[in-house]
C-alpha cells in the first residue's frame, strides 16, 4: 500500500540516485506555445488551449502523447483504473513510476529530475509534505474548481483535495471477534493481530491511525499522546502486530486487523466476503489527498488534462468506486451525477469529521518522534 510518508525513506533516494546518474534524454516538449500564445507551462486554465471547451487542451496532450505519475499504486484509490481510463480516452501513454513510492519521495523525483523527460508531471501528496512544497506547483484551476470548497483547495488552484476518507478499522471476521470500538483490541482475542499501515513517524496512513486512536481516548488534534499510550498498551498486551498490511498480507491472513483509511480497507472486502470495516465512533478523523502540476512538468499540456479528467464527474467516481471519497460528492450528489451504488457501501460515520490543521499535525509529528519508538520499542 501507498505510503505517504513525512520523510524521505532511504530506498527510493538510491533509486532516484540511480535515475540521476543514468542521465535521462531533457524534455523536449515543455514550453510550447498554446494556440492563444501562452506557454502550455503557464497556462492557469483549458481556455488557455483555446478551442472550444477543452478542445485545445486534449489536443496539446495528445500531441505531446504522454503523462509521467509517480506513486500510484493501481490498488490505492482505484488508480489502476483511473490511469486506465485516461489512457484509453486521450490515446495518452501513462508511465507510472515508483507505484509504492512515498509523498515525499514524488518530490525528491521532481527535484533530482527536473528538466528531464522522465520527472514527474503531477503529483499526489499528503498535506504535510504537499504544503512544505507548494512553491513547486503550477497555479492551474479546472473546470469544476468552484464545485470545490475554500478549505480544500488553494485560491489560485496551486493544489487541490482530489479524495479522502475516513480512517478505519479494518478486520476479517472469520479469524477475530466483531470490532466496534478501538478499546476492543486490547482483548486477548487479538494477540498478534493488530496492524496499523507503517511508522507513523514517517507514513501519513499510519499517522492518522494514531490520531484517530487518540481521540477515541481522550485525546484531540491538539494532543496524540493518548493514541501513542494505546498503541503501547497494544504491544505490551502482544496484539500490536509490526507488520506493514498490504493486499496480499490481508487476503494470507498474516494481518486479520488492520488500523488504515476507509477506501483501503473497503477495497478488500471486494476480494474477501469475510473483510469487515468499521469507523470507530466519535472518531471521524477524515483526510485528503493534494492534486498538484509540477511547475517543471516535461508534459504540460498532459498535466492539465489529467488534472481536468480527475476532477470531473468520470474521474470522481471512479476514486468512488475504489472506495475513496471524492471531493465534489455533495456537488454531484445534488446534480445527480454521482455513482450511487458505489457511494451507499461507503461505511457509516457518527459525528463531525476531524482534520488536523497543519500546526496540530507538526506538534503531532514532533511528539511522535520522540515518543513512538519508546511506546512500542
Amino acid at each position: 500500500m501507498k505510503k505517504l510518508r513525512l520523510a524521505a525513506s532511504a530506498l527510493v533516494l538510491v533509486v532516484a540516485g540511480g535515475l540521476v546518474a543514468c542521465a535521462p534524454p531533457e524534455s523536449k516538449d515543455k514550453g510550447e506555445k498554446t494556440s492563444t500564445g501562452v506557454n502550455a507551462s503557464e497556462a492557469t486554465s483549458a481556455a488557455d488551449f483555446g478551442g472550444t471547451d477543452m478542445s485545445g487542451l486534449v489536443d496539446a496532450a495528445k500531441k505531446e502523447g504522454e503523462l509521467n505519475v509517480i506513486a500510484l499504486p493501481p490498488d490505492w484509490a482505484n488508480y489502476g483504473a483511473i490511469i486506465k481510463a485516461f489512457g484509453d480516452k486521450y490515446g495518452i501513454k501513462v508511465n507510472s513510476a515508483q507505484p509504492d513510492a512515498a509523498s515525499q519521495d514524488e518530490i525528491n523525483a521532481a527535484t533530482q529530475q527536473k528538466g528531464k523527460s522522465t520527472a514527474p508531471d503531477v503529483f499526489d501528496l499528503g498535506s504535510a509534505v504537499a504544503l512544505a512544497n507548494t512553491a513547486l506547483f503550477a497555479p492551474y484551476k479546472v473546470a469544476k474548481f468552484d464545485e470545490i470548497g475554500a478549505e480544500m483547495k488553494a485560491p489560485d488552484g496551486a493544489w487541490v483535495n482530489d479524495y479522502g476518507g475516513y480512517v478505519s478499522i479494518g478486520y476479517d471476521s472469520a479469524k477475530v471477534p466483531e470490532v466496534k470500538t478501538v478499546d476492543d483490541l486490547l482483548r486477548p482475542e487479538f494477540k498478534g493481530k493488530v496492524a496499523l499501515n507503517g511508522d507513523p513517524t514517517q507514513a501519513g496512513a499510519a499517522f492518522s491511525g494514531v490520531m484517530m486512536v487518540a481521540l477515541t481516548q481522550g485525546g484531540s488534534p491538539d494532543d496524540i499522546a493518548p493514541g501513542v499510550n494505546f498503541f503501547g498498551k497494544l504491544k505490551q498486551a502482544g496484539n500490536f502486530l509490526p507488520v506493514d498490511p498490504t493486499p496480499a498480507t490481508v487476503e494470507s491472513g498474516q494481518t486479520p486487523v488492520v488500523v488504515d483509511w476507509d477506501y483501503l480497507n473497503v477495497a478488500e472486502t471486494k476480494k474477501l466476503p469475510s473483510w469487515k470495516v468499521v469507523v470507530p465512533p466519535n472518531a471521524a478523523l477524515a483526510g485528503y489527498y493534494y492534486q498538484a502540476i509540477n511547475k517543471d512538468a516535461p508534459h504540460p499540456a498532459a498535466a492539465r488534462l489529467w488534472q481536468e479528467f480527475l476532477f470531473s464527474d468520470e474521474g470522481q467516481n471512479l476514486y468512488l468506486q475504489g472506495s475513496a471519497r471524492p471531493v465534489r460528492a455533495d456537488a454531484m450528489v445534488k446534480a445527480g451525477t454521482i455513482d450511487k451504488a458505489a457511494y451507499g457501501q461507503l461505511p457509516p460515520v457518527e459525528g463531525s469529521a476531524v482534520i488536523p490543521t497543519q500546526q496540530q499535525t507538526d506538534a503531532a509529528k514532533k511528539y511522535l518522534e520522540a515518543n513512538w519508538a519508546k511506546a512500542i520499542g
